[in-house]
């Protein structure tokens, strides 16, 4: 009887231990390795896989597409670079810090502040390795002033002080001085010389590339006359920053290959300089597509990303990697001279561009594949979401859902979209703002509401799912509609946030382009629960 009691005993020790294992291995899944690759004013419709009348293929990308989800409604979190990278990397709308409109120079305070909550600290924070390759464009500070500078001295304010173990890029977009290959906090080769923006032969943007000059003096050989010169190093040239970046991103995942196959998984951000000015495709991609300089340029985007991808294949790494593809905003304005000339619209058949409060300002491709994690690959999905809600998404991944208050405060997961196609999901409404006349727009469901600012004196609504080019303006049919969705916005602007959670202040009181409101009604609904 005894030896029959101790076979139970044991039994249920045995089913204690395995049922034990499995909610162990329900609750705490293995974490994904995260590559974020960012593009710089890149349209929707110029994707191949996401544009039927594209004049050039993005096969890579497109792989993507098949393989993955594509958020066919995902939108950038403003519609030019800087407040964009703010919002992709800290979950919280631009406009509420100081700076409301247009893009930081190379050498600015960062517009991220050391204490919040980013991509690669809760990252960071949560066992991930943590690299930044490619453009930055959030602030840096350099030491000393132009023409007295000390590069034996380390760069503050930059990526390694916001939750990145790793850095090698450069600062700002290549119409911004300083021009170098920054690694770690200090520039490979010193920008000691000068330069500015040379005419481009085969576009109509500029380029940056030697010969450079030893003082800050202007010559013929430059487009402005009023402008000083660039800091640029002896060994910049602009067509090598994705190759560079893409070759050190291989390099630093390798790296840490085998401790991600064991457990210790590692995040990258990748932000490339493509296709933003100056479009500059090297030699061997030259005469590809049908859609001239700019189509070349997006090929060799896409030919970097299938560099990526092969890596991780060659790795035995890409089952388990989630990888994100999406731009800062819709196209620059050349996107109108493509139509003409070549037929290719970069905006995808959207309204508007680069700047624009309509859907190709900040309707973006917004690429996920995640082989081990992503049920019914393939498939498109048009739930609203935004780039803000990646930090919300990626702590869910990673079981630290819980975000403080004072993080993330615009960030809502969508990870249940990966795991069900059919899931019930409603993103709460989303803010986005036009850079060109500072006009903020509320996008809930199928309803889109532009509200007056600066030149532009008209309430806007749309309905997207029958309008989605933005077209026919039926604000005056349902006043009731732009009466809900101005009470909305005015209390996610007001109240710091537009998850639940405690109310957090703007770093701004009141400004003047939130027109639709006055500042008492700003300071009554900010206080009220």
């Amino acid at each position: 009887m005894r030896e029959n009691n101790r076979t139970q005993l044991l039994i249920r020790s045995l089913i204690g231990f395995f049922i034990a294992g499995v909610a162990q291995a329900v609750e705490e899944p293995k974490k994904p390795n995260i590559i974020v690759i960012y593009t710089d004013d890149q349209g929707y419709g110029d994707v191949s896989a996401l544009n039927p009348e594209a004049k050039f293929q993005t096969p890579n990308l497109d792989k993507l597409v098949k393989e993955g989800i594509s958020f066919t409604n995902g939108h950038s979190a403003d519609t030019v670079c800087t407040p964009s990278r703010y919002g992709l990397l800290t979950g919280r709308y631009p406009w509420r810090t100081e700076y409301k409109t247009g893009v930081l120079g190379a050498e600015a305070i960062c517009m991220i502040p050391d204490g919040r909550m980013t991509l690669a600290s809760l990252l960071k924070e949560n066992g991930y390795h943590t690299a930044m390759v490619g453009k930055w464009h959030l602030g840096m500070q350099f030491p000393g002033e132009p023409g007295k500078r000390d590069w034996t001295k380390p760069v503050l304010d930059m990526p390694l002080d916001k939750g990145f173990d790793y850095f090698y890029g450069i600062p700002a977009s290549l119409n911004f001085g300083i021009l170098a290959w920054f690694e770690g906090r200090y520039a490979v080769v010193p920008p000691t010389l000068y330069t500015n923006k040379k005419k481009n032969p085969r576009y109509l943007d500029y380029r940056i590339m030697p010969p450079y000059r030893e003082d800050a003096d202007n010559s013929e050989d430059y487009l402005s006359e009023k402008m000083k010169g660039f800091e640029v190093a002896p060994d910049f040239i602009d067509n090598q920053c994705l190759t560079r970046f893409t070759d050190k991103s291989i390099e630093w995942m390798k790296g840490k290959a085998t401790e991600a196959k064991s457990g210790n998984p590692f995040f990258l951000y990748l932000p490339y300089t493509s296709p933003h000015y100056p479009v500059c495709p090297l030699p061997e991609f030259q005469g590809q597509g049908e859609a001239g300089p700019y189509g070349e340029f997006m090929i060799e985007t896409d030919y970097h990303v299938g560099r990526i991808l092969k890596f991780l294949q060659d790795e035995g790494l890409e089952e388990d990697t989630l990888i994100v593809y999406t731009s800062d905003n819709g196209p620059e304005k050349s996107w109108a001279d493509r139509i003409q000339t070549t037929g290719h619209d970069s905006r995808g058949g959207f309204q508007g561009g680069k700047r624009s409060p309509y859907e190709g300002g900040h309707r973006v491709p917004f690429l996920v594949r995640w082989p081990a994690g992503i049920e019914q690959p393939g498939r498109a999905c048009n739930e609203v979401i935004g780039q803000t809600d990646l930090l919300g998404t990626l702590a869910e991944l990673v079981g630290a859902d819980k975000l403080p208050d004072n993080a993330g405060e615009d960030s809502q997961s969508f990870a249940k979209l990966f795991y069900d196609p059919d899931v019930d999901f409603e993103r709460l409404p989303l803010i986005n703002r036009g850079q060109e006349s500072g006009s903020y727009t509320i996008t809930e469901g199928n309803w889109k509401l532009i509200l007056p600012s600066g030149k532009r004196k008209k309430v806007e609504l749309y309905d997207l799912a029958n309008d989605p080019k933005e077209s026919n303006n039926v604000a005056a049919q349902h006043a009731q509609k732009v009466a809900e969705l101005q009470e909305k916005i005015t209390a996610i602007v007001a109240k710091g946030r537009t998850t639940p959670g405690a109310v957090q202040p703007n770093d701004t009181s009141y400004w003047e382009e939130l027109t639709w409101m006055t500042k008492e009604e700003y300071i009554k609904t900010a206080s009220s629960k």
